[in-house]
């Protein structure tokens, strides 16, 4: 071992991925990694989330060719549609580095894999309190914080969210945060009722009549829930969409409310940091935020099914299918 906790540069370490091989088909790869250099990190992976709505697009190959380039995650191998080495959401321990992180634990923007080198300073410490579980929610956490700047929400503000997955949830567990704000989340999976009841917002199936939002979220990814986050709106609101749609178009109704109430539809997408806070704010700070805004054990109720690395090519499918149970899968190593 060299100084500094760094071993040898002839040293390689074993390693095992998994890739999307081909539409709806994965499957775990080996490798080798290379000692880490100054700088950087080895770390073993403790687990990882899996992103339903974006890793859907990349297992099913709906990326579109146009966005290849903005579409890659942080840390991907492989280039879209095939074979890819995708995700973002790993949590691990540092076993090789320098002195200050040996056996800390981290959150990196990382595909799914066992063992992986990462530079040291695009990871987020995390707290000793804070569960490896719960962590892996960091990532959603990040674009849920930049939605709610993007959107310019405030204390007082009538919210609808329209969408309860993970992104969605923690839009709507942000937003019952502010003071005074009346913060309702709809989606038809009544299993989010509780949730969202815990975190001080009001739950609905189906949108109400008249909801007079100031501000809607848009996060179902789909025509219907982008026409309740419209009917939702109040006069001059603002509607933000945080859906992530690939290749896919959808009919978008821009006749009636949308034109007679003024409407303003703003784009929110996690890759830059939202443009109020740019001059000041890092991605780096924006995250390492994001993993402070998880101390909230309310937040575990996210947390579903966890699965086995090795079991990931066969589970998939079915984890990834339209309309699986729970919020987050979880990947468990070891």
């Amino acid at each position: 071992m060299a100084a500094g906790g760094f071993p040898d540069q002839a040293t390689l370490k074993p390693m095992r991925a998994l890739w999307f091989a081909a539409p709806r088909r994965a499957e775990i790869r080996g490798g080798r990694l290379a000692a880490p250099q100054p700088g950087e990190i080895m770390v073993r992976a403790l687990c990882s989330a899996i992103s339903r709505g974006t890793e859907r697009l990349v297992f099913e190959g709906a990326v579109p060719r146009g966005e290849y380039e903005t579409m890659r995650a942080p840390m991907q191998d492989g280039a879209f549609p095939f074979p890819v080495k995708f995700g973002y959401c790993a949590v691990g321990c540092v076993e090789q580095g320098p002195p200050g992180l040996l056996g800390r634990r981290v959150f990196a923007l990382h595909p799914h894999q066992d063992f992986f080198v990462a530079p040291a300073d695009v990871v987020a410490v995390l707290p000793d309190r804070l569960p490896m579980e719960r962590a892996t929610l960091a990532a959603n956490m990040e674009t849920a914080l930049n939605a709610m700047w993007d959107s310019g929400a405030g204390p007082g503000d009538r919210i609808a969210i329209v969408g309860g997955g993970a992104v969605g949830l923690l839009i709507c567990f942000l937003a019952a945060r502010l003071p005074g704000a009346d913060v309702t989340l709809i989606d038809p999976d009544d299993s989010r009722a509780k949730i969202v009841e815990d975190f001080g917002a009001t739950y609905c199936s189906k949108a109400p009549a008249s909801i007079g939002a100031d501000i809607a979220f848009h996060t179902s990814a789909s025509a219907d829930g982008f026409a309740a986050a419209i009917a939702a709106c109040g006069l001059e609101a603002t509607l933000v969409e945080s859906s992530w749609y690939g290749a896919r178009a959808i009919a978008a109704p821009l006749g009636g409310a949308f034109h007679a109430r003024r409407l303003r539809i703003v784009s929110s997408q996690v890759g830059l940091v939202s443009q109020s806070r740019r001059p000041r704010w890092t991605q780096k700070r924006r995250l390492t935020k994001a993993v402070e805004l998880l101390d909230d054990p309310r937040l575990d109720s996210l947390i579903g099914e966890r699965v086995a690395f090795d079991d990931l090519p066969r589970e998939m499918p079915r984890l990834l299918a339209s309309g699986a149970p729970g919020v987050t899968s979880i990947v468990i190593y070891g």
